[in-house]
């Protein structure tokens, strides 16, 4: 059995490159080579976090609380005051792991202890530990480190790579909750979702400059590029989400003339502190079977037809009126800049027919962020859209505006601090049909 265990995984001597099917693999990937460059710290983690969870925990503990304390140097009473709550032994054994990983050095001259180089790069990689759980830290933390790295200029294209990597995960995620069609799902996601593009819209103006800095290195530059996508994504996802959640308060059902709807009685169910109660004394009778003939059920069921079939000479009046219960339905507004495209356009309805003087793309496109004009561009092939012209929201009155757009294969250079070059296109007015909607 121990043959089997050791034959499954690698010794603990073999080296990193020996466990690929090309040796060589690691040497060309930047990934590993990076991680090559910080060896020093993974031993040093992976010192650490070995041992059992106790242990681990304290020595994690006097690590952190050594590098908070504001002295270049500290002496045996000093750390003894510092500690004075931990156990003797413990406080020693946990002292002895950090001095053998080099992240604690004695100096025996000057008798006293004081941090290593290894130690501070250790300290900025657990920092984040030391602060207290949010529900957008797999979010927050990656966005502070790359704004932080852009303002100091050392923007890495590693930490890109990963924040676009969680951007497309947090899209994916948000993305299914809107394919569902749950009420629940959705309105479970949507403060996720309003947080997420609250952070991104506060970083915005680092991932701007990150986006629009000239970089030497490629692997940057394409990181840089696929991070203005997933804002674009983000920020084109809310009309989106609201449309789903819109099409969620249709499907709600009005339960009588209670004002009672089903989305209040799934809330009262999810939050019933014990619904077996519910049943009451329901299954105390148990259930006794009837069998009859084939005859007699059709002779019960002709009856009762003949019973429920009302009468064509007797007179039937319509039902009391009874007044409508008072309520309000919260609407989510869509971005404005859906709201701005809409009045740019009724503008140009409202000026003189000039076919000279014909509307450019960029006039309807570019301005304030690259997000906010890639937003736009995306909503260009609403225009004329049959089915969305029958809603009635701000989505139907773009589809209805009365202009199309018409684009050429050549691309121009624009004034815009962030798009340098966008696509050449007119906008020409359009005549609706007589099965088409018309805008009011």
């Amino acid at each position: 059995m121990n043959e089997i265990a050791m034959s499954a995984e690698p010794a603990e001597s073999a080296r990193f490159e020996d466990l690929f099917r090309d040796p060589e693999f690691p040497q060309d990937h930047p990934l590993a080579f990076a991680l090559a460059r910080k060896q020093d710290a993974i031993e040093a983690l992976r010192g650490l976090f070995s041992g059992p969870a106790a242990l681990v925990r304290l020595r994690v503990w006097c690590f952190l609380s050594l590098a908070a304390v504001p002295q270049g140097r500290l002496t045996r009473d000093d750390v003894n005051q510092l500690f004075h709550a931990v156990l003797p032994d413990a406080l020693e054994t946990a002292l002895k792991r950090l001095r053998d990983l080099g992240l604690l050095v004695w100096d025996g001259s000057a008798l006293d202890y004081h941090l290593s180089t290894l130690a501070h790069q250790t300290h900025a990689l657990l920092a984040p530990l030391t602060t207290a759980p949010q529900d957008d830290d797999e979010l927050s933390g990656l966005l502070a480190q790359v704004a932080g790295a852009q303002q100091l200029g050392v923007v890495d294209a590693n930490q890109l790579q990963h924040l676009h990597a969680q951007l497309a995960r947090l899209h994916d995620e948000f993305a299914d909750a809107i394919a569902s069609g749950s009420e629940a799902r959705l309105r479970q996601a949507q403060p996720r979702f309003d947080r997420a593009l609250a952070l991104v819209d506060k970083a915005g103006q680092a991932l701007s400059a990150i986006i629009r800095d000239q970089h030497d290195n490629a692997r940057l530059e394409r990181a840089a590029r696929a991070l203005g996508q997933d804002q674009a994504r983000l920020l084109s996802m809310a009309s989106q989400f609201t449309r789903a959640l819109q099409q969620a308060d249709r499907q709600r059902v009005t339960l009588g003339s209670t004002g009672l709807t089903t989305s209040d009685v799934r809330h009262w169910l999810r939050h019933h502190p014990a619904l077996h109660e519910l049943l009451g004394d329901a299954l105390s009778t148990g259930v006794r079977p009837v069998f009859v003939s084939p005859h007699d059920l059709v002779d019960v069921a002709e009856s009762e037809l003949e019973r429920d079939r009302p009468d064509p000479d007797r007179p039937t009046g319509l039902p009391p009126a009874s007044a409508a219960a008072e309520g309000s339905l919260d609407i989510l507004s869509l971005p404005p800049e859906l709201g701005h495209l809409i009045n740019l356009f009724g503008r140009w309805s409202e000026r003189p027919a000039d076919a000279e003087q014909a509307p450019t793309l960029s006039e309807a496109v570019l301005g304030r962020r690259f997000a906010h004009a890639a937003y736009r561009m995306q909503l260009m092939p609403l225009l004329g859209d049959a089915q969305a012209a029958t809603l009635k929201s701000q989505t139907g009155d773009l589809a209805r505006a009365a202009w199309q757009l018409s684009l050429t294969p050549a691309l121009i250079k624009t004034q815009d601090h962030e798009v340098a070059l966008i696509s050449e296109g007119h906008f020409r007015p359009r005549i609706p049909t007589e099965s088409e909607p018309r805008s009011e």
